[in-house]
């Protein structure tokens, strides 16, 4: 986002806290212990992958296998006690904003992780740019409640001057030092991180990000919880923060990735026979990275989607003109309108497809061939989508206009596991 230029009081206030991260002697490594955000976790075989590769990894807390639902909460919490009592994890001993890294190749990602003050959408310094679904903050708002701990933190991202100024400058700086840690996990990423615990370096980053507007790029859920979890309490507390990353994309550029839908009760060959005289299908046969350049190809000229499920490719663009106006709302700003997720909603699932909008219809998924291979195996259709452009995101967050959940997936995500928050200490 850009520079705000409000009253220092009114921008961003990211506080210093007591990380509790792993005891490297306690595991296997720490890229065994680490898992992507919660949501990212292609469940099962994501899961159990994860579960299997070392018996502390994250993924035992932020997706706790119980066997009921009410019952998964409790056993994260009892994991964590457990996991604390056996020395896996401990709290660094003074409050500290930690500089993390990620490095792939030519990639770099670098920010600050604190915990951020918690502010209403309407008070313009955190800005969603997407709806979110309720039983997921309700299950997010159990996990957090009886574990008393933020587990992984969001990402949010801000708009600097492009110089290594401010917060930039302090985390430059702590990246001249030796981390606290470094491994890589399996994906290929270089992970490392520093605590900065200078009274003046933190001082000088709060400075700066009160001045700036932040964006929430991936994590509208638990933000969401967090702020949920608040309103439950009647006193000033830990609970009026939330853990989160913070990057500059003027100095460190995101990548945005869509997110696709597995639509688990329609076979393709229904979806394919819904879409005659309202959509132009085409059937591609040819492998997935093809498909999805033919796809980036149709969405330059207007909406555009991919089916799979049956073994084949088949892009569906060129939408009628009258169904788009039918079903689409003209009350919102045209940049919602045109979007790929909107004319996915409000037109492919509740008015042709008809199909329901909950978890036991719908799925999301951040990986293409993973989808894919879902869908053919369960006879169900995914849905894969183009991702948006940033600055489309920002315009309309900037307007207060929210886009359909799960519309973007910016990346690349913080690691799970490397440092976490709980709120009693």
């Amino acid at each position: 986002m850009n520079t705000r230029g409000p009253a220092a009081e009114d921008g961003l206030r990211l506080k210093p806290f007591r990380g509790l991260r792993y005891v490297p002697e306690k595991v296997r490594s720490l890229a065994a212990v680490t898992s992507p955000p919660y949501d990212v976790v292609v469940r099962p075989d994501g899961l159990h992958h994860l579960e299997s590769s070392d018996p502390y990894n994250i993924v035992r807390l932020i997706l706790p296998q119980a066997p009921t639902a009410d019952a998964r909460p409790r056993r994260a919490a009892d994991t964590l006690a457990d996991w604390l009592a056996e020395g896996v994890l401990a709290a660094d001993a003074r409050p500290a904003l930690y500089v993390y890294e990620q490095r792939n190749g030519d990639l770099l990602q670098r920010g600050l992780i604190g915990a951020l003050e918690l502010s209403a959408p309407s008070e313009g310094v955190v800005l969603p740019h997407e709806d979110v679904m309720p039983d997921v903050v309700e299950e997010r708002a159990d996990l957090m409640r009886t574990t008393g701990a933020h587990l992984e933190p969001l990402l949010l991202t801000y708009r600097g001057d492009g110089r290594a100024t401010g917060a930039t400058a302090v985390i430059e700086r702590a990246t001249a030092r030796v981390p606290l840690l470094a491994t890589t996990t399996e994906d290929g990423f270089a992970h490392r991180l520093w605590a900065v615990t200078d009274p003046a370096e933190l001082a000088a980053a709060a400075d700066d990000l009160a001045h700036h507007q932040a964006l929430i790029a991936d994590g509208h859920h638990r933000w969401a919880t967090y702020l949920r979890l608040r309103e439950e309490r009647s006193t000033p507390g830990p609970w009026d923060s939330g853990l989160v990353l913070l990057v500059d994309t003027a100095r460190y550029p995101l990548q945005v990735r869509a997110i696709h839908r597995l639509l688990h009760r329609l076979p393709v060959a229904r979806a394919l026979a819904a879409l005659e005289g309202a959509f132009r299908v085409r059937t591609l046969e040819v492998p997935l990275p093809a498909a999805l350049d033919a796809l980036a190809g149709a969405v330059a000229d207007g909406n555009a989607f991919l089916l799979a499920g049956d073994g084949r490719f088949h892009l569906v663009d060129r939408p009628d003109p009258e169904l788009l106006t039918r079903t689409v709302r003209a009350d919102r700003p045209e940049a919602w309108r045109t979007l790929d997720a909107t004319v996915l909603h409000t037109t492919l699932l509740e008015h042709v497809w008809r199909v329901p909008d909950g978890p036991e219809h719908i799925g999301y998924i951040h990986d293409a061939e993973a989808v894919v291979e879902q869908a053919e195996r369960h006879g169900a259709t995914a849905v894969l989508m183009h991702p948006v452009r940033e600055e489309v995101v920002r315009d309309l967050a900037r307007q207060g206009v929210t886009m359909p959940r799960k519309s973007t997936s910016f990346g690349p995500k913080p690691a799970t596991g490397l440092v976490l928050r709980v709120l009693d200490l």
